[in-house]
């Protein structure tokens, strides 16, 4: 980042300070003490505020949604150091973009608060029972949903569901919440809000209408019906590379003369789809850059199925052969050639285009994205919750494939390096740390798989996936390679076929 003119000394990031940054960090134009709140956000990490709260701050920069603004929110015990450092600094937040043409760095204001985490979520339900509260946003991971990953269904049995069920009044989860928020909005004889999911999930308003409802319906079935009559849950696609703070990230921001207990760094590409389906209304983030469509599926498939999906290809055979990055991984032959040959034999072919692109050239713009060396995105990081984001991102193509009669050899080489990373060690013979909310049962499951390669296919995840011959033949033969052979032998045998 030479190109930052650097600062002799750092000053905190606060209000008081913003008008003595260096002229070449951009700063909020608008007079944050007026904002008023529209937004409350749930799960409040990077990608929120490197994503849809930068598309609002560019907006509120154009003079526009000065009464949208966020107030974020968490329900998870861990969320609370978060809010800690950014009420310190009057929630701004520093991103910095990194791009082999040219860093650069904005601070982005359009976060004003940030409610306790508490048990029972008292504020948080107060919050969204407010009526200037017309949407409510959620980035809580693809595994957070309570879904069933073969049926599809509501997981009705889970503890935390039960418990809402239970304590309607004092929810433990987000949603129990919204439902909280709901019935007394209706009470009030106030309209309810929207819910707006930012996960990566295909049909992830729908999949949000489902959760909200069917938890409703466990203790107030009218509740229930009139959410799902009157609340607004539209379908959303989020794009944009978005890795963990790291020391060194923290110490660039000083470097430019700004003390950010929590900076952020992205990539140049945003990418926001929106299904326009808002009951009370919403800012206009068309005018910076999101697309308002009808067809948010498409633009979903596309980008779950081929950058979600070799975002799995790529990290797991990283893990294995101790490569730190995404970036290292694409400067890798071996796991680049993986990469680029499942996407172009049996990922793209079952994706449509979109008005934008086609799959073929969606597949030069993510190997263009990844292989930006700016990007420090850690391979740990995206290998995180394989256990949700292998169903997620690699399962459609998988199914797809096997149900069209085409070579799924690649697909099932991705699921036999999930299986061997698993295991917990590396080939140089280091430790992998637990990577998942389902560590202890994957890791039995991946060291019983090493003489057995179907007690890997029975986990849960699999369904009946995990029954099919054609898949499960594969499968058993790419692990067995791998115990065997290593890592890099197989992924050349799988090049060379």
């Amino acid at each position: 980042m030479d190109d930052f003119v650097k600062g002799p000394h750092a000053m905190k990031l606060c209000n008081a300070n913003l008008d003595m940054l260096s002229a070449d960090v951009v700063r909020p134009q608008y007079d944050r003490s007026k904002l008023t709140p529209g937004i409350v956000h749930i799960g409040l990490g990077n990608f929120h505020r490197a994503h849809q709260a930068w598309y609002l701050h560019s907006l509120m920069q154009q003079g526009e949604a000065h009464d949208w603004a966020i107030i974020g929110a968490g329900v998870r015990v861990y969320d609370a150091a978060m809010r800690e450092k950014l009420l310190a600094q009057d929630c701004l937040t520093t991103l910095i973009k990194l791009d082999p043409l040219g860093s650069s760095a904005e601070v982005s204001g359009s976060m004003i608060d940030y409610l306790p985490i508490e048990e029972g979520n008292a504020s948080l339900i107060e919050a969204m029972s407010n009526p200037a509260i017309r949407i409510v946003s959620m980035t809580v991971t693809e595994g957070g949903y309570y879904i069933d990953p073969d049926s599809g269904d509501f997981d009705q049995s889970h503890e935390d569901i039960r418990h809402d069920a239970a304590n309607p009044d004092r929810p433990r989860t987000a949603f129990g919440a919204m439902v909280a928020a709901l019935k007394a909005r209706r009470a009030n004889g106030v309209g309810p809000f929207t819910a707006l999911s930012c996960d990566n999930l295909q049909g992830n308003g729908a999949i949000l209408r489902q959760c909200v409802v069917e938890l409703a319906r466990l203790s107030d079935p009218d509740l229930a019906d009139w959410i799902n009559r009157e609340a607004t849950f539209p379908n959303s696609m989020v794009d944009c590379i978005v890795p963990a703070t790291s020391a060194e990230l923290i110490a660039r921001t000083h470097a430019l003369g700004i003390e950010d207990a929590a900076p952020v760094s992205h990539e140049s590409f945003r990418q926001w789809v929106i299904e326009d389906a808002f009951v009370a209304g919403r800012p206009a983030w068309e005018k910076v850059g999101a697309t308002i469509t009808d067809d948010v599926h498409t633009y979903e498939a596309m980008k779950l199925r081929m950058l979600n999906g070799g975002h799995q290809l790529l990290a797991n055979a990283g893990e294995l052969l101790s490569v730190a990055t995404i970036a290292d991984c694409m400067a890798d032959d071996d796991i680049s050639g993986f990469f680029r040959k499942v996407e172009e034999k049996e990922i793209a072919p079952f994706v449509q285009a979109v008005p934008e692109i086609t799959p073929t050239g969606y597949l030069e713009l993510i190997d263009g994205r990844f292989s930006n060396p700016q990007i420090r995105d850690s391979t740990r990081r995206v290998a995180f919750d394989g256990s949700s984001r292998h169903p997620g991102f690699l399962f459609p193509s998988l199914r797809d494939g096997l149900a069209a009669g085409r070579t799924v050899d690649g697909l099932a080489l991705a699921e036999a390096l999930w299986a061997r990373m698993c295991a917990g060690e590396r080939e140089d013979g280091t430790a992998i740390e637990p990577n998942d909310p389902n560590w202890t049962e994957l890791q039995a499951a991946a060291l019983s798989a090493r003489s057995d390669p179907s007690a890997w296919l029975q986990l849960s995840c699999y369904g009946t996936l995990g029954q099919n011959v054609v898949f499960a033949d594969s499968f058993s033969a790419w692990l067995n390679s791998l115990w065997t052979d290593g890592c890099r032998n197989t992924l050349r045998r799988f090049l060379e076929q």
